[in-house]
């Protein structure tokens, strides 16, 4: 039974209730961070019960009350920060906490997306996402904090619903076109939120990993959209439309949209057109890859994502309708 005690900060968000079940599924003993408005919220209520069933600590707090912040942090060796990418300024407060503790082994901040240390073409309010979580590194490397940051490129569960277009509503209708940003040949990486939290459970305790970025960028799930299109459409039997826009228009639409859609479409831009998840080699100097470190976990491939459908929709599609 692992002993080390994990507290998971914004454990009731996207990524975060992945990262609680996965720590307390491997047997951690595993602590929540939540408000008094989270346990009577109707709308958390399923995440904060699945939490109860699974044994894991409530721990009543808020990342902006530096009392009780350090207060939950004390009481474990190890925290995962997964607040969302409205809040990432917020983990200054949790840094601060941390070092008043004094007891924290290992702190993750919520990263997960692009190497940002490596995001040297990324463009506008994908730049500013990008810089954000660079001057938190620096500042948890700064303050002497032990840490691992986890890059996971593309979360499969967010981007894969609509085959990554920014441009069909969610939910979807099925459609018969695809949009694809440059020419569609840079590979990006996709990984499902329950293998990114599996993966990053396994290297709490990992020295393989203190003070590296692990990569999670295994070779199956590196794929390119001219790639990713022909496979969607051999599950569903149909053939999409494809739509190519040139880096020039990609600019102008940046530019012209509002936020988050400005966001999100730089972000595509750094992954699809300028190959950021896949552009540079992992040197075991500063990082290391997860699948290839932990060849026992057996994550999801790309193409096992789209087994199952009903003839219109990609079954991750499907998947993502039946939930909300």
């Amino acid at each position: 039974m692992a002993t080390t005690k994990i507290l998971v900060i914004g454990g009731t968000g996207w990524i975060g209730k992945f990262m609680v079940e996965a720590s307390a599924k491997a047997g951690y003993p595993t602590f929540a961070l939540v408000r008094d408005s989270t346990l009577s919220s109707p709308a958390k209520a399923s995440i904060i019960q699945k939490f109860n069933t699974l044994g894991v600590n409530l721990v009543l707090g808020d990342i902006h009350d530096h009392e009780s912040l350090v207060k939950a942090i004390k009481q474990v060796d190890v925290v995962i920060s997964t607040v969302s990418y409205m809040h990432l300024p917020d983990q200054y407060k949790i840094i601060s906490a941390i070092k008043e503790a004094g007891n924290i082994k290992r702190f993750f901040p919520s990263e997960f997306g692009n190497d940002v240390d490596r995001a040297d073409e990324s463009v506008d309010e994908g730049k500013e996402l990008f810089d954000t979580k660079v001057n938190i590194r620096r500042t948890i490397e700064s303050e002497g904090i032990p840490y691992t940051y986890v890059v996971a490129n593309f979360f499969a569960g967010h981007f894969l619903p609509t085959l990554s277009q920014l441009f069909v509503p969610i939910p979807p209708t099925p459609f018969d076109k695809v949009i694809i940003l440059g020419d569609g040949n840079p590979k990006a990486v996709f990984n499902t939120e329950e293998d990114v939290a599996a993966f990053t459970i396994k290297a709490v305790d990992d020295p393989r990993t203190l003070n590296k970025v692990l990569y999670i960028r295994p070779q199956a799930n590196t794929i390119s959209y001219n790639e990713l299109v022909p496979l969607w459409e051999k599950k569903t039997g149909k053939t999409l439309e494809r739509v190519y826009i040139p880096e020039e228009q990609i600019f102008k639409l940046i530019k012209e949209s509002s936020f988050p859609f400005n966001m999100g479409l730089a972000i595509a831009h750094a992954a699809f057109v300028k190959e950021e998840h896949t552009n540079y080699e992992i040197d075991p100097s500063f990082g290391v890859e997860a699948s290839q470190l932990y060849p026992d976990v057996k994550f999801t491939t790309v193409d096992e994502l789209f087994k199952e459908h009903d003839g219109s929709t990609p079954f991750y599609l499907n998947q993502f309708i039946q939930a909300n």
